[in-house]
């Protein structure tokens, strides 16, 4: 079976896989950081199952892709123009912490390049308290399960605009149904299928983005002017205090960021993941915070009417923005971007998804771990991919019984990211020597001090997320994202309680070889006290 494969057939496959006109210094540097990437893992008490097939621009695409600025803006657009018009939206400030907030995640890849992403750096840094690990990997991975519906979205609106009629719910969910089973055989076809995919993306976003914002500052009849687009306020939220109401506006910015780690689900495909992943962190951020700024600003100089906006009856309302300022032809051209876009994130999301079960199933933190953890001849944890595939067909259906309560579960998965997010974040806080190993690059003195502020930052974000976005408050305009947030963490504290506790004692070691090679032993001992 794939799983059995030996981690001296993959370096010899992985070598042999380069064109013959490589010269033996290129195969020489290619094996080496192969086995610096899978020596590293086996220090850390797992063999190498997988291919190195990732590049750079696939590692990096990953996390570009899941971020999705382009995608994720368009989606959450809305959110900042409707509470306070532009001044909602380009709020420069709401976008500073998002660096010092990436800092903490940016590191930790370092100590621990291995699939799992969030969780593992849990148990590394905390494997005292298996139950932390534990409820982290369970809440991170149903988020990931629930997100992505957009792109269902985007095609609905392609075929509204087209056709000069509006979708019904059951239709737009049979498109979603469609996009999750086209990305299930994407992910079927492995890592290569995967990194060349996401590195078309960067590229196409790069591209996409010019295109988009030429055609609307070139198409649009009216180019709103400086005055509007700085310091314009709108408000279609009733509430009366214009600040809450611009801070409705900042979770625009809170959903283009989640994402950003994906890149370590995948950092046992890669060579030399410990220096790539991280650099995938922080490097998408930055960069989509640039992309970001020239949309957003194309976007505000070419919006007609922001009332129309709000009223629209397509199913995504930046569809609307874009009929009013370029006509239906090129509207059709701008959302087709988009949906591609938004596709290839929506097939991250899935790869990421079928990664972390795995990682969650090699530890026993999930059942049926000999079924998780199977490979097909593409190196895929497919059984990951297609229960990732059923989970999104199946909580679709729920926007066919209510646009409401498919709203407020939506609005969970951003919080239960979030959530997973501070976990780490936590552990550096309140048990700072926690971290026993530190990597080659690090915050020193300041560790403390950005752990702290991003502690806080989350929290915020995550009551800001739970608050009521319209005034007054009735029963159909109603946050209802606090109720699907409990109930995650009921299902994740049961699964602790009946199952995780008896099955889960935190990360364990995959790789026997590791407690009989006398060089690994050193190294990881090492590992545990750099100091000695």
């Amino acid at each position: 079976m794939a799983e059995e494969k030996t981690a001296e057939y993959k370096h010899t496959e992985e070598v042999a896989t380069l064109p013959v006109s490589a010269s033996v210094q290129e195969q020489a540097e290619a094996q080496r950081q192969i086995d610096d990437s899978d020596r590293r893992l086996l220090e850390l008490g797992y063999k190498p199952e997988f291919r190195r097939e990732m590049s750079f621009f696939g590692v990096i695409g990953m996390s570009f892709c899941t971020i999705g600025i382009l995608t994720g803006m368009s989606s959450a657009f809305q959110t900042g123009l409707f509470s306070g018009g532009p001044l909602g939206e380009f709020d420069i400030v709401r976008l500073v912490p998002c660096l010092p907030f990436s800092l903490p995640l940016l590191f930790s890849p370092f100590i621990a390049p291995t699939m799992g992403g969030l969780y593992f750096w849990v148990c590394k840094m905390k494997s005292d308290m298996p139950v932390l690990g534990f409820c982290t990997g369970w809440t991170y991975s149903i988020a990931m399960l629930i997100l992505f519906f957009s792109v269902a979205l985007y095609i609905a609106s392609l075929a509204e605009v087209g056709q000069g009629r509006t979708l019904t719910r059951v239709e737009i969910a049979a498109i979603a149904w469609g996009v999750n089973i086209l990305s299930g055989i994407v992910n079927t076809t492995g890592t290569k299928a995967i990194g060349r995919m996401s590195s078309f993306n960067v590229w196409w976003t790069l591209g996409g983005t010019v295109v988009l914002a030429i055609t609307l500052l070139v198409k649009a009849p009216e180019k709103n002017t400086a005055e509007f687009v700085f310091t314009g306020y709108q408000n279609f939220t009733g509430w009366s205090s214009k600040a809450f109401v611009v801070l409705l506006g900042f979770l625009q910015a809170v959903y283009t960021l989640e994402g950003c780690e994906t890149s370590a689900q995948v950092a046992e495909e890669a060579q030399r993941a410990e220096l790539l992943a991280p650099i995938a962190v922080v490097g998408s951020i930055v960069g989509s915070w640039f992309i970001g700024l020239v949309y957003m600003l194309s976007l505000l100089f070419s919006v007609q009417s922001i009332s129309s906006v709000q009223a629209t009856a397509y199913a995504i309302p930046i569809a609307q923005l874009y009929f009013d300022a370029v006509g239906k032809r090129l509207t059709l051209m701008c959302l087709t971007v988009i949906a591609l876009a938004q596709f290839m994130a929506a097939v991250t999301a899935f790869t990421a998804s079928s990664r972390l079960f795995y990682a969650l199933a090699r530890d026993n933190a999930f059942p049926m771990k000999k079924h998780f953890m199977l490979l097909n001849r593409y190196q895929a944890p497919y059984v990951g991919v297609w229960l990732s595939v059923l989970a999104g067909c199946i909580i679709s259906c729920a926007y066919i019984g209510s646009v409401i309560a498919f709203n407020a579960i939506l609005s969970s998965a951003a919080i239960s990211v979030m959530l997973g997010y501070l976990q780490p974040i936590i552990i550096r806080v309140f048990w700072p020597k926690s971290l026993k190993e530190r990597g080659p690059f690090h915050l020193g003195a300041w560790s403390w001090v950005v752990n702290f502020a991003s502690f806080l930052f989350t929290i915020f974000i995550c009551v800001l997320f739970i608050l009521p976005t319209a005034h007054p408050v009735t029963q159909f305009n109603m946050n209802y994202a606090v109720v699907s947030v409990g109930g995650i963490m009921i299902l994740v504290s049961v699964t602790w309680a009946s199952w995780g506790r008896h099955h889960f004692v935190g990360s364990l070691h995959t790789n026997t070889d590791v407690l009989s090679d006398p060089a690994l032993r050193v190294s990881e001992k090492q590992a545990e006290n750099p100091s000695k």
